[in-house]
């Protein structure tokens, strides 16, 4: 692994764990072992590194949700949406530090004055969002899903689904306790036929 990489790991783990302001150039060094002149020849200050990460953190969404479509078959929309479901709290449970880090408040603190981590912040959620409407559209179109609004619809089952995974990354509450009834909620949801 090359050094930047390794910087890139420890402080997404750091950053998960006590969050921007309470991870120091002292403990990225610490956690590395490089010394903070090795940190800063890669990455310009703190909040530049933040945003590499997140970059990271998109390019690691989206490798898996591409991997995990072109292994997934369905034979409707609706399997799809499920099997998004499914894909979605199972990578939030393999990479706990990437959505602890998501689900803090200082990435959305940071992105309201820093136009990169907000794009980077947008483009997160579009992917993530998106591979609800995949499905949903899909679903409308082949019958097995009955609502007038695939975005609409992908943004609640999102919301929905990453409060459930919250749950689980904040360890309030396992998420597996919760699998059958959050599948039969998302089942109901997609056959309300409402306006858009």
């Amino acid at each position: 692994m090359s050094k930047r990489n390794a910087i890139l790991e420890a402080a997404t783990h750091l950053f998960s764990r006590n969050g921007f302001d309470q991870t120091s150039m002292s403990a990225l060094s610490k956690a590395t072992g490089a010394a903070g002149g090795t940190i800063f020849h890669h990455f310009k200050n703190k909040e530049d590194l933040f945003i590499n990460i997140l970059s990271n953190t998109q390019d690691t969404i989206i490798s898996a949700f591409d991997a995990h479509k072109k292994d997934s078959v369905h034979k409707n929309g609706l399997e799809m949406v499920e099997g998004a479901v499914e894909f979605y709290l199972t990578f939030t449970l393999e990479k706990q530090d990437l959505f602890l880090m998501l689900h803090r408040h200082f990435p959305y603190q940071m992105a309201e004055s820093n136009k990169r981590c907000r794009e980077t912040l947008e483009s997160i959620y579009e992917c993530l969002i998106g591979m609800f409407e995949q499905g949903v559209s899909l679903g409308i179109k082949d019958g097995s899903i009955k609502v007038a609004s695939a975005h609409k619809t992908a943004m609640l089952l999102f919301a929905m689904v990453d409060g459930v995974a919250r749950l689980n990354t904040y360890r309030l509450y396992q998420t597996g306790a919760l699998y059958s009834d959050l599948m039969a909620s998302c089942r109901r949801l997609l056959q309300v036929s409402w306006e858009s």
